[in-house]
């Protein structure tokens, strides 16, 4: 065998080690980045859920929460003020959300189910009200989302979700269809 040929035979041997190794390279880069996306995420969800496990676990804090966001007016001056405190905490869990997802760290089916709650949430009078005193504490492009967004025919929070509830089973009894998205016909 010729030196010309002993080097052909390297060089093509490199070529396929170069392409295995660009090959390997591209499949770690992948699971990295889904692994990336996994983990951002499960923070997004594990931020909100922080800020909302409290008024799971403290009547009050949970009372405060239900009524500053139908009927700010209603508040004391210090339920105002513990209102303001989780309305920020919310909001900015919720920037986190939309952060991740601008930035490509969030699954487009996963967004949908946040910007369901959002326009839900943002449409409600104590958090209009927040918005419209604080704004300036959230990001540029926050404020757009937040702006741009358009609110539901008949929002949907934790503050009315029970009168909704009454009024369907109320609806059930009288034998007329239950018109809403996610309700099941079973019969």
């Amino acid at each position: 065998m010729s030196w010309e040929a002993i080097n052909a035979t390297a060089q093509l041997i490199s070529s396929f080690a170069v392409v295995a190794s660009l090959w390997y390279l591209a499949i770690q880069v992948h699971r990295s980045t889904r692994i990336a996306k996994l983990a951002a995420q499960d923070a997004a969800a594990s931020a909100l859920r922080d800020v909302t496990k409290q008024f799971s676990e403290n009547a009050e804090l949970g009372r405060i929460w239900r009524v500053g966001l139908e009927d700010i007016d209603a508040l004391s001056p210090d339920d105002r003020a513990r209102f303001y405190h989780v309305t920020f905490q919310f909001l900015k869990a919720m920037e986190t959300i939309h952060f991740h997802f601008i930035y490509g760290l969030m699954d487009e089916q996963i967004w949908r189910g946040w910007w369901n709650l959002y326009r839900h949430y943002l449409a409600s009078p104590g958090l209009e009200h927040y918005w419209t005193l604080r704004h300036d504490l959230f990001s540029e492009r926050f404020q757009r989302f937040v702006n741009q967004m358009t609110k539901p025919g008949e929002p949907m929070t934790v503050a009315n979700l029970l009168g909704t509830e009454v009024k369907s089973q109320a609806t059930q009894r009288s034998g007329a269809p239950d018109k809403r998205p996610h309700a099941a016909n079973t019969e």
